[in-house]
């Protein structure tokens, strides 16, 4: 006889899945059990089950409700719908709803009926929302407290909330209802400072593989058309398919939208400048329509789940590692093979050094800050695995992946220590011709022997440093300042970013310090052996079928699937994923079931759904 309260029952019937992944059964009767938890698992890992299944597990055994902390509306509403659909009676208090609705969910949450409510965090130091939980917790009806996106309440961490620092309140005022905090990215700076803010020193820690092999990571030179690049990346590996490219301004994003949509794509601008009203039409497109293509700034992401974000681009660099890869993790959430590709130059170096230096933050804060970026920038620059060096940076022990541009193409090299010696030696000479200081176009101009009006006015003819790098390109002479600035050797002031040497150039221009550069090259294209394997949009589609592993009679039914869904998903008000993943329509295409037992037995469809939905879709495979 089956226990309705065993989480392996409830994660069967509910959301259709025979077996936890990873540490998911671990957490699950951890939390559970009653203890705390502190989480750090990758996006796409199944963070939310971590959290669900104990919600559901407790509420049947009478322990109430599971308050669920998150900073993110949208992400609120469609975790909602999702456990509404999964049968699991669910809500969300947010600035959204009307103050009929407000009252209607409170009422619902006081009576016990509520298994999950969201709120933001800024609710729970309401008097009133607290009242209702002192409410709730006298009559033993609060179960659970889960806090997602943890890391926001770190100060060290790439997305801190200050609204998240009174979450503390919680255990000082409940301390007997357990807690679990949950997030993808925190290096050890930011996990100690979890800890520490929210109390969590008796938790135990979980912590999940940070690797994501389906995604290909690949950093390209930027050239001087950036987003001429991005088009032929996107072109070429991912037409019609969805993307998220992020810029680092809010003029960026809008004109990189403009201009992405004006060459055929469906573009479309995020930032937190648009009206709200647009923000959220843009959102709802991306999450429920297929091949959109959303421009944005780092105001775009958190919390997205949308599973088929097939690419992540970056036109701008990151400030530091964590932020690459929470950002980068949004893609692939599936499973099935995505891209991370960054494109990356000098200017990106200048800009996230000055920010860091121009920040009215305290020193300690900003040496931290420094660390993180050079962290970014070694990665940046590598010739090795990138996989290995991102997943060392949280300590995470590692192969080469081959699934990486560096693994695919291993770049060429070149010994770039006499070059570095002979920059670092015209800037010298600069300070010393009556303390000039000057960019970076200027002192490529003299290395080369270049005339300009620029050089005769200041009569650089005359330094011995004039020409004495004639026999490199621009490009290459750009990429030495890249590194020495990535290096620390050297940093640039003011608003015109004129460059000067750090103390540590000394050693380089004495020669004890060797620079070994990468060739500049294009990323290699997705496909076997490191080529791409699709043309045209028949191409794609073929390659999308024997990545859902389907012959042709079955793309036929996973289209239908597809398009019953859209249907379903659009009455509902909800995007399409919500209502069914795509792997699971692809195993119903594959399998081919004619009986509510067999659809039953595929991963991903939980009783609610098939009592819901399984006769319609026995429907649409017989049309077949």
């Amino acid at each position: 006889m089956t226990d309705p309260h065993a989480p392996q029952q409830i994660l069967q019937e509910v959301f259709g899945y025979s077996a936890f992944r990873g540490a998911q059964a671990d957490i699950v009767q951890h939390v559970t059990a009653g203890g705390d938890a502190l989480v750090l698992m990758p996006t796409g890992g199944g963070k939310s089950l971590c959290y669900q299944v104990p919600a559901i597990a407790r509420h049947r055994s009478g322990q109430g409700l599971t308050l669920v902390v998150s900073p993110l509306i949208a992400l609120m509403h469609d975790q909602v719908g999702a456990l509404e659909e999964a049968g699991v009676h669910a809500a969300f208090l947010n600035s959204t709803l009307s103050s009929e609705d407000a009252s209607r969910i409170e009422r619902e949450m006081l009576s016990g009926r509520l298994v999950l409510l969201y709120a933001a965090p800024e609710r729970i130091t309401n008097p009133r929302f607290l009242a209702q939980l002192d409410s709730l917790h006298e009559r033993g009806l609060l179960s659970l407290f889960a806090i997602d996106e943890a890391h926001c309440v770190s100060q060290w961490g790439h997305d801190f909330r200050s609204e998240y620092l009174a979450l503390s309140l919680l255990h000082e005022r409940y301390p007997d209802v357990p807690r679990v905090a949950l997030t993808a990215t925190a290096d050890d700076i930011t996990r100690a400072d979890i800890i520490a803010r929210l109390q969590l020193e008796q938790a135990r820690v979980f912590i999940s593989s940070f690797d994501r092999p389906n995604i290909r990571y690949a950093i390209v030179e930027k050239d001087a058309s950036p987003r001429e690049q991005l088009l032929r990346f996107i072109r070429e590996e991912h037409e019609d398919e969805a993307g998220v490219v992020y810029c680092q301004s809010r003029r960026k994003v809008e004109e990189t939208a403009a201009w992405l949509e004006a060459a055929g794509l469906k573009a479309l601008p995020y930032h937190a400048g648009l009206d709200a009203a647009v923000r959220q039409r843009h959102q709802d497109r991306f999450l429920r329509e297929d091949g959109i293509v959303m421009v944005a700034t780092v105001a775009f992401g958190m919390g997205i789940d949308k599973p088929d974000v097939r690419f992540v681009a970056h036109l701008d660099l990151p400030k530091n590692i964590e932020s690459y890869y929470q950002e980068t993790g949004r893609a692939g959430r599936d499973g099935a093979a995505a891209d991370a590709w960054m494109t990356y130059g000098l200017a990106d170096v200048v800009n996230q050094r000055r920010m860091i230096d121009e920040s009215p933050s305290d020193e300690d804060f900003k040496q931290v800050q420094r660390g993180k970026l050079d962290a970014l920038l070694a990665l940046a620059e590598a010739t090795d695995c990138r996989r290995v060096r991102l997943l060392g940076y949280f300590g995470e022990h590692s192969q080469p992946c081959g699934n990486c541009d560096n693994c695919i193409s291993p770049p060429a090299t070149w010994d770039a220590t006499e070059a570095a010696r002979k920059m670092l030696s015209c800037i010298y000479r600069f300070h010393q011709n009556g303390g000039q200081r000057f960019g970076a176009g200027h002192l490529i101009d003299v290395l080369r022997g270049k005339s300009t009006d620029k050089v005769t006015q200041y009569g650089h003819h005359s330094l011995s440093t004039w020409g004495i790098g004639a026999d490199l390109s621009e490009q290459q002479w750009r990429g030495v300042l890249r590194q020495l600035i990535a290096l620390g050797h050297v940093f640039t002031e003011g608003e015109y970013h004129t460059l000067a040497l750090s103390e540590s150039a000394r050693a380089v221009l004495k020669g004890g310090v060797q620079l070994l550069l990468r060739v500049p090259s294009a990323a290699p294209r997705r496909g076997r052996g490191g080529s791409s394997s699709r043309s045209g949009s028949a191409g794609k589609s073929r390659a999308r079928a024997e990545a859902l592993d389907l012959d042709a009679s079955a793309q036929q039914r996973f289209e239908a699937l597809k398009a019953w869904r859209a249907e379903v998903a659009k009455e509902h008000g909800l995007p399409a994923y919500v209502i069914f993943q795509n792997v699971t329509l692809a195993e119903m295409a594959r399998v081919h079931p004619h009986s509510l037992d067999a659809l039953g037995g595929i991963s991903g469809v939980g009783a609610k759904k098939l009592e819901a939905y399984g006769r319609e879709i026995l429907r649409v495979l017989e049309t077949l």
